[in-house]
């Protein structure tokens, strides 16, 4: 397997992001699980180009290469808005993005570790994340296979989803 690194991601990461998101976008409607994120890429797209700029500009975003290569993305911060509080700290998994091109690296799982490392090395107790709750299934299987466990769903707008835990030994 090539060498894989994560590094702290930035504004300069921002087309590569976007880039991934159109990659992400394309595969998924391919499959038929367009309600995701829809069917036009994210690129032409005013309000989902800002939304990835603000993940290149914020703090949380972490880079997983593959040989040099962006292979995916991770974004630690807080909750949204659309998913209930907790009365503890937590890190909140905003984005786990992967691009198809490096397909059975575990580039998902190698940032989903890095996200329960920092949890761990922080002190704090709980990693939460969210995803779509419709298609065939697979997304939230992926999330279980992890370690996580399905706790709430949510409605924005008809788009359903799924929140899940997973607690970090700390």
């Amino acid at each position: 397997m090539s060498d894989f690194i994560i590094r702290q991601g930035g504004s300069g990461d921002f087309q590569t992001l976007l880039d991934m998101f159109d990659e992400a976008v394309a595969w998924l409607a391919g499959r038929g699980s367009a309600g995701q994120w829809g069917t036009e890429p994210w690129s032409t797209i005013p309000k989902r180009i800002e939304r990835v700029r603000g993940m290149a500009d914020g703090p949380g975003l972490y880079i997983g290469e593959v040989g040099g290569e962006a292979a995916g993305a991770i974004v630690l911060g807080d909750r949204f808005p659309h998913v209930s509080p907790v009365d503890e700290p937590e890190i909140y998994l905003g984005l786990l993005l992967t691009s198809r091109r490096f397909t059975g690296h575990r580039v998902g799982s190698r940032l989903i570790e890095f996200a329960l490392a920092e949890a761990r090395e922080r002190g704090i107790g709980l990693v939460r994340v969210d995803c779509w709750a419709g298609g065939d299934g697979d997304l939230q299987r992926y999330y279980e296979s992890q370690g996580f466990k399905p706790t709430e769903q949510f409605d924005v707008k008809g788009w359903i989803g799924q929140v899940f835990e997973q607690r970090p030994l700390i």
